[in-house]
């Protein structure tokens, strides 16, 4: 197993941007992991924990230069959407269950390693990811609202926590008010003027400075209260028969997300640098991570594209970076936890609330509307289940649309009729009768793999060629230069097409097969039986050339040809 593959070779070079990026990330991220224990519903610590052994673990085991594996608002999400339902938001019970979600998503990226399941990545397509993210975007910012008024949490959903806030606004605190306008002035006011600025971390530590200065909590405003000081203890979760289903369920949903966020992230900056990808070396690392955060006492860890871009912008060029951002967040976590317990509630609840805002892919939205609608529609219905039905279901939604977009595409694939033109290049048509490539002689392209939802397309097809043709039809030339598998169901069909063609007279012939697709058809010939061996070509031209001539069989001996 190769190990340091993130960090080796060093470049001595870059060496100093590593450093600095890695004091960024820290600067940036420090804020962030912190509000996302409040999606999370876990206790402000824990976000800390994250971005410790966690990030050593990855760049340790990991193979990317450039992902960063720390908290995540997408995984939080699914967390407080699915284990609250079986213990109360920050009580121990349900830390102790965020930790076995963690562990359990370890093992499952584990058993994604060793049978190289890394490719699974893929079936969670983009539109749909977009539609899920920005789901979680709207559901998180709804979910801060009532902290941004000072008002308690209430109502069930994010249609319902809307309401809630608009029926009690006269009921605002508005000290906490004012200072959720100023953090969000703040942190919006440095994005646009100063984007290399971390605004949020200003806006922290001034938050900090005059809660502290001016003791805020006489005021009404609350604080996030102790932050225990010093290195996380390890040990592993407790596991309770009883929650193992919901335990189960929710790291299925986790580690779905992490397979497609993580493996894209990393995918993206290492084809940016041309670099080697290897999807299954960065499980091994995301396992690592994980379990890392299960033995720490905190909750899953993921791929972030947010910080992966913190930190590729600031200059980091290998895990140096983060393994610079894990000393800092040591040294917090040993000296500077007095300060963070008196951050207001509402500054965490501002930071959230931009985060979810920032998780609304519009860009991403506007590209699908123009350019695939089909997709956006998945893209605007995965969204919707996510903020009207809950995390745990969007996920399912976005992976079963996924699947449906992908077997549409692959079954109203493109067909065509190939003929020649005056200069004799081919040319091609949709499918009609009445287009020869030659006298007798019908050119067929199947562009796609042929399973069991296309199949009876491709026989539908090719027999109402033969059969509307005006002329009679000696041969049929499937031109299968885009075919790459063949599956039992089309496997069959194949040879009772055949057999259909030579009951009338008709011969089939097979262009550019590649060699698996062709071993595939003489194991079906075999175990149908027959004893003719198909007619393959290299190309239509030499398909053309050959049965230009060549007599097709005869509908006597259709019981024993191929």
């Amino acid at each position: 197993m190769p190990f340091l593959r993130g960090l080796l070779p060093i470049d001595r070079a870059a060496l100093p941007h590593d450093v600095v990026a890695g004091i960024t990330l820290a600067a940036l991220g420090i804020p962030e992991v912190i509000g996302y224990t409040k999606i999370a519903g876990t206790p402000a610590v824990t976000g800390l924990y994250t971005i410790l052994l966690p990030l050593v673990a990855f760049a340790v085991l990991g193979g990317s230069r450039h992902l960063v594996v720390a908290a995540d608002s997408a995984t939080a999400a699914i967390l407080a959407g699915t284990l609250v339902t079986i213990a109360a938001l920050g009580s121990p019970e349900y830390v102790n269950l965020t930790s076995m979600v963690a562990l359990t998503v370890a093992g499952m990226l584990v058993l994604a390693r060793v049978f190289r399941l890394g490719f699974l990545a893929d079936f969670l397509s983009r539109s749909a990811l977009i539609g899920f993210l920005t789901g979680v975007g709207i559901q998180v910012a709804i979910g801060e609202l009532a902290g941004l008024f000072g008002l308690p949490k209430e109502g069930h959903g994010a249609l319902g926590q809307v309401a809630s806030v608009l029926q009690r606004l006269g009921d605002a605190h508005y000290a906490t008010l004012v200072l959720s306008a100023i953090v969000l002035a703040v942190i919006v006011g440095f994005k646009r003027v100063a984007p290399r600025v971390p605004g949020a971390l200003i806006a922290v530590i001034g938050a900090i400075v005059v809660s502290m200065a001016f003791d805020l909590t006489r005021y009404g405003i609350a604080i996030i209260g102790n932050v225990p000081s010093g290195l996380p203890s390890l040990s592993l979760p407790a596991m309770h028969v009883a929650d193992i289903n919901q335990v189960l369920a929710t790291a299925a949903s986790c580690f779905i997300v992490i397979l497609a966020q993580s493996v894209a992230t990393a995918r993206a900056y290492a084809n940016r640098y041309n670099e080697r990808i290897d999807a299954n070396l960065d499980l091994v690392g995301l396992a690592g991570a994980n379990v890392t955060a299960a033995l720490t006492g905190t909750f899953v860890v993921n791929g972030s594209p947010t910080k992966t871009e913190m930190v590729d912008d600031a200059g980091g060029r290998s895990q140096i970076a983060h393994l610079t951002t894990a000393a800092i967040v040591l040294l917090v976590l040993l000296f500077l936890t007095r300060p963070l317990s008196f951050m207001p509630a509402a500054v965490l609840s501002a930071i959230v609330f931009l985060i979810g805002v920032k998780l609304v892919d519009v860009k991403g939205l506007r590209e699908l509307y123009r350019l695939q609608w089909d997709e956006f529609v998945v893209a605007l219905v995965t969204a919707g289940v996510v903020v009207l039905v809950d995390v745990n279901h969007g996920i399912i939604v976005a992976v079963v649309l996924s699947l449906i977009d992908h077997a549409r595409h692959s079954y109203r694939l493109r067909t065509r009729v190939l003929t020649r033109d005056t200069a004799g290049l081919w040319q091609a048509h949709p499918v009609a009768p009445n287009l020869f490539a030659a006298p007798g002689i019908v050119v067929y392209r199947f562009e796609a793999d042929i399973f069991y939802a296309n199949a009876g397309r491709f026989m539908e097809e090719i027999l109402t060629l033969v059969e509307g043709e005006p002329s009679p039809v000696r041969w049929v030339v499937v031109d299968a230069s885009e075919v790459h598998n063949i599956d039992y169901t089309a496997g069959k069909m194949v040879y009772q097409l055949r057999d259909e063609l030579n009951r009338r007279g008709v011969g089939i012939a097979t262009v550019a097969v590649p060699e698996g697709v062709q071993a595939e058809l003489d194991c079906y010939r075999d175990a149908a039986g027959l004893a003719v061996r198909s007619e393959f070509f290299p190309t239509v031209d030499a398909a053309v050339d050959a049965l230009r001539d060549a007599t097709p069989p005869s509908p006597a001996t259709a019981n024993t040809s191929a």
